[in-house]
């Protein structure tokens, strides 16, 4: 069965209502490159501005104080950088932070993610779902919420997964050490008979292949990156009509930053993403 993705179709549907956005994303690291993925295949036309708080991930091992700070801080310098529309690329950082975010800048569109338990619920047959995350986002609140409004009936196996989103930082995505972490965490799902995962981490859709061959080709994988990137879309075109967004120029271009090393978010935008762009240094405060 095939994995859920991003693809140019996207772009049809929009056409060129991106043009003039400013639309900044971050997450702890370079997991929410997924999402920077799935809204560009939606809006080539708007500028996108990415952050990767590598110097501070993962979040899952932060206090949520410490994570509201790093939030608050990144999405200051994201607006100082014309940003109209912030997207929370991170679970993490969505449940510890984004509520805090949409109170400091009410007037600022604030996406955030979550585990995808409401189309999982919607397609499974047997109603056997495994959902795949960090520690972090399995015991947060905002989950506990989700599985309570969208988990219906369905038997839900909670797989936590220490230690993978910061191996598949390291940008090699084929590795021994991240084949094994895989093949462990999707033991449980199989042992459980799931017939769809929930890939509940914004950096595990990147080794979505290696999922797909550890569970089996019967067992379906879901991705959010795409519902976020079609909010973001609602998002831009509910802009005012004079809007900068809807009136100003834009290339499509994207910039990077990182508070870790920007050679290695570059290195890995390119292997990923095909992005061929530099990153700078994320100020501090």
């Amino acid at each position: 069965m095939s994995v859920p993705h991003s693809g140019a179709g996207g772009a049809d549907a929009t056409g060129a209502e991106g043009r003039g956005a400013v639309i900044g994303v971050f997450d702890s690291g370079l997991g929410g490159l997924s999402v920077l993925r799935a809204i560009r295949s939606h809006l080539p036309q708007a500028d996108l501005l990415y952050v990767a708080d590598s110097g501070h991930a993962p979040y899952g091992e932060k206090s949520d104080e410490f994570i509201g700070e790093r939030s608050e801080h990144i999405c200051r310098f994201l607006m100082s950088q014309g940003a109209e529309v912030v997207v929370v690329a991170c679970n993490t950082a969505t449940a510890a932070a984004v509520h805090h975010l949409r109170q400091r800048w009410p007037e600022l569109p604030v996406v955030g993610v979550e585990p995808g338990v409401k189309p999982a619920v919607a397609q499974s047959h047997n109603q056997r779902i495994g959902v795949l995350a960090t520690p972090f986002t399995l015991q947060s609140e905002k989950f506990r919420t989700l599985l309570e409004r969208h988990g219906g009936q369905a038997h839900i196996v909670l797989q936590p997964c220490p230690g993978l989103a910061r191996e598949i930082e390291q940008g090699e995505l084929d590795s021994a050490a991240l084949r094994e972490l895989v093949r462990q965490f999707s033991q449980p799902l199989t042992d459980a008979g799931v017939d769809t995962a929930v890939l509940g981490c914004t950096h595990y859709p990147f080794v979505a292949p290696l999922f797909q061959q550890a569970l089996g080709d019967g067992v379906r994988i879901i991705d959010t990156a795409e519902a976020v990137a079609r909010q973001t879309v609602r998002l831009v075109r509910d802009l005012p009509a004079n809007h900068p967004a809807r009136t100003g120029a834009s290339t499509g271009g994207v910039r990077l930053w990182s508070s870790a090393d920007p050679a290695h978010l570059a290195q890995v935008a390119h292997a990923w993403l095909g992005l061929k762009t530099q990153a700078g240094a994320l100020p501090k405060e």
